[in-house]
């Protein structure tokens, strides 16, 4: 048996942040990261939302970047302290990943981190609050996923942590939060989101459910990410709404080695996912290929490749590799990881890839000393 998990309401549609003032509660504490939500504005938005909502609000700020145990910890405690029967998390990745373990600790605070490190092992949540999540990036889509990402910053490693429990109650996926990104942070979060629907689409997990939706954000990503990437607005819009379909595809399909080695890097060298995931996706990719059938005929379609059904397998798979390489070129991410990578370091790079939670969703078995190989050819 398998199952398939969204959200139970994703508003979407430029000014979407409005329908804060529709939630039912007495209570929300709102935890963002950095402050950019705060200097465009969005987040006395979503606070006055709220208040409208007739809601008490807290603010939790400064979620950093690859979010800490720490502050996760710090979060729970503010929660336990407030109460609140809302949690909404807003801006990139960090903050709505923070916010769901400070979810879990805050409703069960005897809970250990060492126990919700284990797969789909949480305890049942909403027991005193709900969640809401609204992105501020186009790549991540944990506003639709079963999956937070918390760095223990002592041992340097990242714990994927994955259970339906945390996938929000609410996705709002405005797209005016998305108008001034940076450009580095459009390819970055772009790749990011492209890595998602490749790897779920052939992913040992994937099914009717979760294919179409990766391929269409297969395609919405070949379309869309360039011209996003050159402040097309238009296009900035039909990003925010692919890297959703890709993580709706991906919560339930799960991920690849990709995924794994690009968690073993950020951890060390603070790598940002994105630029990880797409330097990693064209090597992987070949690795994988002999273990997706004719998968990457339908991926090299969607990505705008002409002449597919003419050619062989072997050219069709050659293909949709070299399709993702002049994306991730085309918006200006390296083709290495000589600039990143040290070599004493892949031993461990590739123990920690291994143990990843998203290693096992890979479509074919890889060992440590595969990882191993897989890192020293980018080099």
């Amino acid at each position: 048996m398998s199952r398939f998990t969204l959200p139970r309401d994703i508003y979407h549609g430029k000014g979407c942040l409005e329908e804060l003032k529709n939630l039912k509660g007495k209570k929300a504490i709102l935890v963002v990261g950095g402050g950019s939500m705060k200097r465009q504005g969005f987040l006395d938005r979503a606070e006055n939302y709220l208040k409208e909502a007739g809601m008490e609000v807290k603010l939790f700020e400064g979620v950093e970047p690859d979010p800490s145990v720490e502050t996760v910890m710090k979060g729970a405690a503010v929660m336990q302290e407030f109460q609140p029967d809302w949690i909404v998390a807003m801006g990139g990745g960090s903050p709505i990943d923070a916010a769901k373990a400070m979810w879990a600790f805050y409703e069960y605070p005897d809970v250990t981190f060492e126990d919700l490190c284990i797969p789909f092992n949480f305890p049942e949540l909403r027991t005193k609050a709900k969640f809401a999540a609204i992105p501020s990036t186009s790549g991540t889509a944990t506003e639709v996923t079963a999956f937070s990402v918390i760095t223990n910053y002592q041992t340097g490693v990242k714990y994927p942590l994955a259970d339906f429990n945390i996938t929000p109650d609410v996705a709002i996926v405005d797209p005016d939060l998305v108008m001034g990104l940076p450009v580095k942070q459009v390819a970055y979060t772009g790749m990011d989101a492209l890595t998602h629907a490749i790897e779920a689409y052939v992913s040992t997990l994937n099914c009717p459910f979760t294919d179409p939706l990766a391929l269409q954000a297969i395609e919405m990503v070949l379309d869309y990410l360039p011209a996003s990437y050159k402040c097309d607005m238009v296009a900035r819009e039909q990003m925010h709404y692919a890297q959703c379909l890709a993580g709706m595809a991906f919560s339930n399909a799960l991920l690849g080695i990709v995924h794994s080695m690009a968690h073993a890097l950020g951890a060390v060298y603070d790598t940002p996912h994105g630029v990880a995931n797409a330097i990693l996706l064209p090597t992987v990719m070949e690795y994988n290929a002999d273990a997706t059938g004719d998968k990457y005929k339908y991926i090299a379609k969607a990505m705008g490749v002409k002449g597919v059904e003419d050619m062989t397998q072997e050219e069709y798979r050659k293909a949709a590799v070299d399709a993702v390489k002049k994306l991730s070129a085309d918006v200006g991410i390296p083709a290495d990881l000589k600039e990143i990578v040290k070599e004493e370091d892949i031993q461990f790079l590739a123990e920690s890839a291994y143990a990843d939670a998203c290693a096992p969703g890979n479509p074919k078995d890889a060992s440590v000393e595969d990882i191993i190989g897989l890192y020293k050819s980018l080099l």
